[in-house]
C-alpha cells in the first residue's frame, strides 16, 4: 500500500486510501479526534496510523497503550485526517449510539422491543438505526442489503458492484427489533417467524429528494430470521442502451432488430446479469405514445409513464401465462414478459409473436444460441422458433476499473493470452485498480454490461428448420459476424474499461 506523502497531494491520497474497518475499531472516535490521527490498517502487531504530526511521541504512546500494538505513523495533512475521521467514524458511531439505546434481552418479545405511538416511533433508536443502514448503503452504491444473523452477531453486508462486502457486525440482540421494523414497513406478518415472507416499502434516503423502493425478502435460518433488501434506484430505469454498455456496432444491430414490427426478441443471462435493465432501456427507446405497450412482470421493479405494467399475483391466479392471455385481448403493439419460466408461457409468447405483436422477454441460458436450446427444451417446435424469433441477446455484468486508483500494470501470462486470442493483439500491460477507499479496496467501481447479439437471418432459420445442432448453429453465427461475449468483453478491456481478469471471471468460453 502506498505511503501518504507530505506534499500537496496528501489530502487526495488519504481520501482514496483503503482504510480497513478492523483498524478503525481499535481506536475510538474521541481518541482519533483528540490526537488528529486515524488508523489505516493492521499488519501483524503493527497498526499504521495517519497523523497530522507523526513526531507527536505522546500521541503515539497513547495509541500504543490503547491498542496494545506498535504504531507506525504515516504523515498526512490535518485537513485530510479530519476528513477521513468524519467519513469513517460518523455513520458507524451514530449506528452504535442508536443500537446502544435498544434494551433487548433474550426474553424480550417483538411487541416489547418495538415502540408504540407516533412520537415514540419517530424517535425510536431501532427506526434511526435502520435508516442509517439504508442511507449508508445508498451512499455506497449498494444494490442489496443483507441482514444475516450468525452465532457471533448480526452481519450487515452490502452488495456493491455484484460482490458482497461486510460493513457492520452488530450485537445479535438487535436482530429481532431490526427485522420486526422491516416487517412493519413492508406490511408483513410480524408474528410469523416460520415461513418466508416478501414485501416492499419506500423511503427517502438522506441527501435525496426522490423516494427509493425497497423490495424485501425474509426467511428463517438456524440463527434467526435473515432479511435481504433490494434497493431499486429509479434512475437506473432511465438508462439508455449506450449507458448500459452496448458498443456502437452491437447497438446498431440491436436497433435493427427493434424495427421489426412483430416477432420475439429474447435476452438471456444468469440472475443479476442486468437482463431487466436491458429490457427497460429498450422500452425507453420505443414510442410509447403511438403504440400500446403492456408489460407483465414479477415484480414490477420500476414504473414508466405511458406504459401499462401488470404485476404477477399467483395467489389471485394472475400468472405469466394467464396474464399474457388477457393482454392479447387489450390490443397491444408491444408486450414485455418479465421471464419465460415454463412451457405454457413460452407457447403463448411465441403465438403472440406470430400473430402480429412485438414480444420482449428474458430467459435463463448461458449464451445467445443457448436460448434456442432452452426454447426446444420447453417444447417449442423448431419451425415456430424459426418463424417467430427476431434475435437474441446474451449478457453479463462486469466491473469497471476504479478511476481513482487505476494504473497500467503488467498482466499475468494467462490474461495476456486470453486477450490475444479474442482481439488478435499482443499486449502486456492493462489498466488495473490497485484498491483504494473509493472502491473499498476492490480495484473496481461501477458496472456495465457485455453483450452477445445474434440477429436471426434466412441462413440461420434454414439451419433451425433442418435440425442442425446448437454447436453448429453457434459456429455459423460467429462466421456471420456475431461477436461472442468473451470478445465483447475483451474489446472493453481494450478500451480500458475493465480488466482481462474480470472477463475471464464472468464470460470466458471455450469457443
Amino acid at each position: 500500500m502506498p505511503e501518504v506523502s507530505s506534499n500537496s497531494s496528501k489530502s487526495h491520497s488519504l481520501r482514496t486510501y483503503d482504510i480497513h474497518p478492523d483498524a478503525i475499531q481499535l481506536v475510538s472516535e474521541a481518541m482519533a479526534r483528540e490526537y488528529n490521527a486515524i488508523p489505516l490498517e493492521v499488519k501483524g502487531q503493527v497498526l499504521r496510523v495517519a497523523m497530522a504530526n507523526p513526531d507527536d511521541v505522546m500521541a503515539i504512546e497513547a495509541l500504543a497503550a490503547r491498542t496494545q500494538m506498535r504504531i507506525e505513523p504515516v504523515e498526512a495533512t490535518a485537513e485530510a485526517v479530519r476528513e477521513a475521521i468524519d467519513s469513517n467514524y460518523r455513520e458507524q458511531g451514530e449506528l452504535e449510539k442508536e443500537l446502544s439505546r435498544i434494551q433487548v434481552t433474550s426474553e424480550t418479545t417483538e411487541e416489547q422491543a418495538l415502540p408504540t405511538g407516533i412520537e415514540a416511533i419517530n424517535d425510536a433508536p431501532i427506526v434511526k438505526a435502520l435508516a442509517l443502514i439504508i442511507d449508508e448503503a445508498v451512499k455506497a452504491r449498494a444494490s442489496d442489503i443483507h441482514l444475516q444473523p450468525q452465532e457471533d452477531g448480526l452481519w450487515v453486508r452490502y452488495r456493491i458492484d455484484g460482490t458482497l462486502q461486510e460493513t457492520h457486525r452488530l450485537p445479535l440482540d438487535t436482530a429481532v427489533p431490526l427485522i420486526s421494523r422491516i416487517k412493519i414497513l413492508a406490511s408483513m406478518n410480524i408474528a410469523d417467524h416460520h415461513r418466508p415472507q416478501d414485501g416492499q416499502f419506500s423511503v427517502v434516503p438522506k441527501g435525496r429528494r426522490d423516494s427509493m423502493d425497497i423490495r424485501v425478502g425474509i426467511i428463517p435460518t438456524v440463527h434467526g430470521e435473515m432479511a435481504a433488501l433490494r434497493l431499486l434506484d429509479k434512475s437506473k430505469a432511465l438508462m439508455t442502451l449506450l449507458q448500459i454498455g452496448f458498443l456502437q456496432e452491437s447497438l446498431a444491430e440491436y436497433q435493427e432488430m427493434l424495427k421489426v414490427p412483430h416477432g420475439i426478441i429474447m435476452v438471456s443471462g444468469p440472475t443479476g446479469s442486468g437482463k431487466t435493465t436491458t429490457l427497460y432501456a429498450t422500452l425507453n427507446t420505443l414510442d410509447s405514445k403511438g403504440r400500446n405497450i403492456i408489460t407483465i412482470e414479477d415484480p414490477v421493479e420500476y414504473r414508466f409513464r405511458n406504459i401499462n405494467q401488470i404485476q404477477v399475483n399467483s395467489r389471485a391466479g394472475l400468472t405469466f401465462a394467464a396474464g399474457l392471455r388477457s393482454i392479447l385481448r387489450l390490443d397491444p403493439n408491444v408486450i414485455l414478459v418479465g421471464e419465460m419460466r415454463d412451457a405454457e408461457t413460452a407457447n403463448i409468447a411465441i403465438q403472440s409473436a406470430l400473430t402480429g405483436h412485438l414480444v420482449l422477454s428474458t430467459i435463463h441460458a448461458n449464451d445467445s444460441t443457448g436460448i434456442v436450446a432452452r426454447l426446444l427444451d420447453l417444447g417449442i417446435e423448431r419451425f415456430l422458433i424459426a418463424s417467430a424469433l427476431i434475435g437474441v441477446v446474451a449478457q453479463r455484468m462486469i466491473r469497471r476499473v476504479c478511476p481513482d486508483c487505476a494504473e497500467m500494470l503488467k498482466a499475468p501470462v494467462a490474461e495476456q493470452k486470453a486477450y490475444e486470442k479474442e482481439t488478435g493483439e499482443v499486449r502486456e500491460k492493462f489498466l488495473y485498480g490497485k484498491g483504494c477507499k473509493s472502491c473499498a479496496g476492490t480495484g473496481y467501481r461501477g458496472r456495465q454490461g457485455i453483450f452477445e447479439i445474434l440477429r436471426i437471418n434466412d441462413e440461420l432459420r434454414t439451419m433451425l428448420l433442418e435440425g442442425d445442432s446448437i454447436s453448429q448453429f453457434r459456429v455459423h453465427a460467429i462466421k456471420l459476424g456475431m461477436i461472442p461475449l468473451s470478445k465483447d468483453g475483451m474489446l472493453k478491456v481494450k478500451a480500458n474499461i475493465t480488466t482481462p481478469a474480470e472477463i475471464l471471471r464472468t464470460a470466458y468460453t471455450l469457443d
